[in-house]
């Protein structure tokens, strides 16, 4: 090879080599949110590496062609996959990651057979959550955000959705809306926020839900939108929550000030909410364990992608969603924990993989698939994170083993070994 052509090659500052296999998610030719047998296309190059240079992927492929893609000055940093496999960083698209207190006494009453609409009932729920959070200050909320970060983050997880929603005032949500920006702030995991005032009805307003409808659209979105502190508006779309017409009024305000729509959706029973979503353009529908047949067929003609939230159904020992049947059918399906204090406090993605395989009948290479590069389509970040392509941003792991497959085949340990978030090795 001659000077001038050693020269034009990308000079990487860190390189991950040695890898048993590399798992790009990419597909030439392939746009889009992975539906159907492209569910299963994981881009996988055995003997694989990655060069990086400046946060972003300058090269991938079988290590045996490194050498000749890119200029390696002795400065650079060389990670060692000791027969691992690397793949794109876990985008966790569906959290609740800033709560004060604990709900650890539920977690005994659902063993001991009270449902969650049972628990509610009782004070417990949403609104014990609501009552802690609001006892708390934003430094408290912040510092105990900022540590589940720290411990997400060495489980994996690169980019992770936030959702407010247990303040339920203006005040409150505006707290927990700062106490995640600080927590973010300067953190390796990148955060995406959104706005969950319509998560329940505070009790001030358990005879006036109408009212606090009033609230959210005349108050809340717009002081939010005003902020700048969320990208994205959700509503809890469940009977005995929100009627689908109070979540269309308030998403439809939401949208008119800038915040885009997201929805839970089917949980416990088909309400229209999946339908919903895809009618007023949502990213995503999440939850969709009871989801009708017709909501299936929206979401299968529609961009609005499916999330599936194992570790709730699980923990709430209700029947998950019927993944298989949404890929069949075509929904372009997404994989998160839903980590939250009461129906779900897990926070390891290797977690919520093994349960999407074992408990929802999913595929190691769908639910992979779907934890990264579908998962950045739900947060309209797919340009950026979710796959390993020359041009994105490095966000990568090194997984302890030597084949994917066994990360939910041993979902109960953590095979994260290194953490790369924007070119810089941060779990090592």
């Amino acid at each position: 090879m001659t000077a001038a052509a050693t020269r034009a090659l990308p000079v990487a500052s860190l390189v991950v080599e040695n890898a048993s296999e590399v798992l790009t998610m990419a597909r030439p030719g392939l746009s889009g949110p992975r539906r159907r047998d492209d569910l299963r296309e994981i881009g996988r190059i055995a003997d694989g590496a990655v060069a990086c240079a400046d946060g972003d992927i300058v090269w991938v492929g079988p290590r045996s062609e490194l050498a000749g893609a890119v200029t390696l000055p002795p400065d650079a940093t060389r990670v060692d996959a000791e027969g691992g496999t690397v793949t794109p960083g876990f985008v966790d698209s569906h959290t609740h990651l800033i709560f004060g207190g604990s709900r650890h006494d539920e977690f005994e009453r659902r063993i001991l057979g009270q449902t969650y609409q049972e628990i509610t009932a009782a004070g417990g729920g949403i609104r014990s959550s609501v009552r802690h959070t609001r006892a708390a200050s934003e430094e408290e909320l912040a510092e105990q955000g900022r540590a589940r970060l720290d411990l997400i983050l060495r489980h994996g997880t690169t980019t992770v959705e936030c959702k407010s929603g247990y303040g339920l005032s203006t005040e409150h949500e505006m707290k927990q809306l700062r106490a995640l920006e600080r927590a973010s702030r300067g953190h390796a995991v990148e955060t995406v926020s959104t706005f969950l005032g319509a998560h329940e009805f505070p009790p001030e307003f358990d005879d006036d839900h109408d009212g606090y409808v009033d609230l959210l659209v005349n108050e809340m979105i717009p002081e939010v939108a005003e902020s700048g502190l969320a990208e994205f508006a959700d509503v809890f779309c469940e009977k005995g929550v929100y009627t689908p017409q109070q979540a269309r009024r308030v998403l439809v305000a939401a949208a008119e000030q800038g915040l885009r729509p997201r929805l839970h959706a089917d949980e416990f029973a088909p309400s229209g909410a999946a339908e919903l979503a895809v009618e007023l353009g949502a990213l995503s529908a999440d939850h969709l364990s009871a989801v009708s047949e017709a909501g299936v067929r929206a979401l299968a003609d529609s961009p609005t992608l499916g999330t599936v939230l194992p570790g709730t159904t699980f923990s709430c020992r209700i029947p998950g969603a019927n993944a298989r049947h949404l890929i069949d059918a075509g929904v372009a399906l997404v994989v998160a924990t839903d980590l939250n204090p009461g129906s779900c406090a897990v926070d390891s993605m290797g977690v919520i993989l093994g349960l999407a395989c074992i408990q929802l009948g999913m595929l190691p290479r769908e639910a992979l698939v779907a934890a990264t590069i579908n998962a950045a389509y739900s947060l309209d970040r797919a340009d950026r994170i979710g796959s390993l392509e020359p041009g994105k941003q490095a966000d990568l792991l090194v997984l302890g083993v030597p084949d994917h497959r066994c990360v939910p085949y041993r979902f109960g340990t953590n095979h994260v070994r290194t953490v790369v978030k924007r070119g810089r090795v941060v779990v090592s």
